[in-house]
């Protein structure tokens, strides 16, 4: 049960659900991707917006599971069009070869969201030998988007339709290290903090947002790139909390959102139209919000993107 009730100037607050927010929105012929899709607020945001009649492909790391997901969907609705694709974000080779087979489905992509994470894991480098919290949760949803992006300009051209990208970050992206993004330091291990890394990849999250934001506006794209915070959720990230995890979930019953609240932002950002021609901007509770200084910094997106370029393109 949630404590703060009040509705805020969007008509919706921190109590309401993925399906309140976009309750009436007929979103049959959109086509979206979910990563993280298989659990959490990654599998209601699919259920929602399949529900809603988006066509949702899963981005999923461990299939088995992801084809798990997809069945309790495909039983709660059976018209619902769900697909799954193995995708590991913590992996550049996964991410191409995702995009790959997606783009050679032919099929039309109107919504990406940014969803999949890790939560403070121990110190651990990624397949392609950069610190793992930054690899999965900022670096694997940059490159898919770069990958994607020409289709999304493309469908959004022939639709006439508003493609939207919806970064997933956290509340937690105030509290990273003290530079904001540690460029030369990224994968030091001695003063490795997995607290700090993971508001590290969160506030990366913002920072890309914001700066794809610009650049398609310079373009002149029809295509939106939000972030937001979905609230603090009772869901497996804690599972590094050790004894933590426990608390979280129990004392999480009364304070924390459930995954149908925690989903909501997502769901409003990518369907809703009081969204039309909003970008550049951070959510949280279904309604707009301010960031940490560090997120609105337009030379540190700036350097952000330039320094993920040259990772993705070694």
């Amino acid at each position: 049960m949630w404590l703060f009730m009040r509705n805020e100037p969007s008509g919706f607050s921190s109590a309401s659900t993925a399906e309140e927010v976009t309750k009436g929105i007929d979103a049959s012929g959109l086509t979206a991707i979910v990563t993280g899709a298989s659990s959490g607020i990654g599998l209601e945001t699919t259920r929602v917006l399949a529900k809603r009649g988006v066509h949702v492909v899963m981005g999923i790391r461990n299939m088995p599971a992801g084809e798990r997901a997809r069945q309790v969907i495909m039983k709660e609705n059976p018209s619902a069009k769900v697909d799954a694709i193995r995708l590991d974000l913590s992996s550049m080779e996964s991410v191409r070869s995702f995009a790959s087979e997606f783009t050679s489905s032919g099929l039309p992509l109107n919504i990406l969201i940014n969803n999949a994470g890790i939560m403070t894991p121990p110190f651990a480098l990624s397949a392609d030998k950069i610190e793992l919290q930054f690899a999965t949760n900022y670096l694997g949803h940059f490159l898919l988007t770069h990958l994607l992006l020409e289709t999304m300009k493309k469908t959004a051209r022939d639709t006439k339709r508003e493609g939207r990208i919806v970064n997933v970050s956290s509340i937690a992206h105030r509290i990273s290290y003290r530079e904001g993004i540690r460029f030369h330091k990224l994968n030091d291990e001695k003063s490795y903090s997995k607290v700090f890394a993971y508001g590290q990849s969160k506030l990366a999250n913002i920072l890309h947002a914001n700066e794809l934001a610009r650049r398609l506006k310079e373009e002149g794209a029809d295509v939106t790139a939000n972030s937001l915070h979905p609230g603090i959720i009772t869901t497996n990230l804690f599972r590094h909390f050790g004894i933590f995890e426990g608390l979280m979930s129990g004392v999480g019953r009364l304070v924390l959102k459930n995954v149908e609240q925690g989903a909501s932002t997502t769901c409003y950002l990518a369907l809703h139209t009081h969204l039309k021609g909003i970008s550049g901007q951070y959510f949280s509770n279904n309604n707009l919000s301010k960031p940490d200084h560090n997120a609105t910094d337009k030379d540190l997106a700036a350097k952000l993107w330039e320094f993920t370029t040259n990772l993705i393109n070694k």
